[in-house]
C-alpha cells in the first residue's frame, strides 16, 4: 500500500454553505504522507481535554492564513492533539508561510483511520486505532485528529466524522 496525496475537499457538495460534506472512503484504512506539506501552529488552553478558547484561536489562525492567501485551493486540513489535559496544539494547512506564524513539518507517513461519534468515544477510538496497528505489528504513536466536520454541520449531516492519523515508520504490510 503506497501513500497518497491528501484528498481534496469537494466544495460543490456543501449544502451548509460552511464544512463540506466528508467522504470516509477517502480516508479510511488509507496511508498519506505528510512530508510535502505546510502547517503553521496554534494552541488551545483546555480542561481536562476540553478546549476552552478554539473558536478565537480558530478564527484567529484563519484569518492569518487569509491575509496571507496561504489558504489552500482544494483543502481544509487541520490536524489536533492533546500535549496534556491542559493544553493542546493544532496544525493548519497552508500554501506558503504566514507572517507571525512559524511554519513547521509534520513529517512522516501516518495511518487513517474513521471513527463517527461524539468526542466523549475518543478513548475507545484510539483504543481501537491501537489494536489495529498492534495487529500489523507497530505501536502507536504521534496520533492526529482531523475535526472533519464543525459541530453545527455534524448536526446538520447527522454525523460527527472524526479522522485520526497514526504516524507509521515505512509502508504497511500488503496483507493489511
Amino acid at each position: 500500500m503506497n501513500a497518497t496525496a491528501l484528498p481534496t475537499n469537494d466544495y460543490s457538495d456543501n449544502p451548509t454553505g460552511c464544512c463540506p460534506r466528508f467522504h470516509p472512503e477517502d480516508w479510511e484504512s488509507k496511508v498519506f504522507s505528510l512530508d510535502p506539506y505546510k502547517f503553521i501552529r496554534a494552541t488551545t488552553r483546555n480542561v481536562a481535554h476540553i478546549p476552552l478558547n478554539m473558536g478565537s484561536v480558530m478564527k484567529r489562525t484563519q484569518q492569518a492564513i487569509e491575509d496571507a492567501g496561504a489558504q489552500p485551493k482544494d483543502h481544509y486540513f487541520m490536524l489536533s492533539r492533546d500535549l496534556s489535559p491542559w493544553q493542546a496544539e493544532h496544525f493548519f494547512l497552508v500554501e506558503r508561510d504566514v507572517p507571525g506564524h512559524d511554519t513547521v513539518p509534520i513529517p512522516g507517513t501516518y495511518l487513517a483511520r474513521v471513527f463517527d461519534g461524539p468526542f466523549k468515544d475518543m478513548p475507545q477510538w484510539l483504543n481501537t486505532l491501537r489494536g489495529d496497528l498492534a495487529a500489523s505489528g507497530r505501536p502507536m504513536e504521534n496520533v492526529y485528529a482531523f475535526y472533519t466536520t464543525c459541530p453545527k454541520c455534524a448536526k446538520v449531516y447527522g454525523h460527527n466524522p472524526v479522522v485520526l492519523l497514526a504516524r507509521v515508520e515505512d509502508e504497511l504490510p500488503a496483507d493489511s
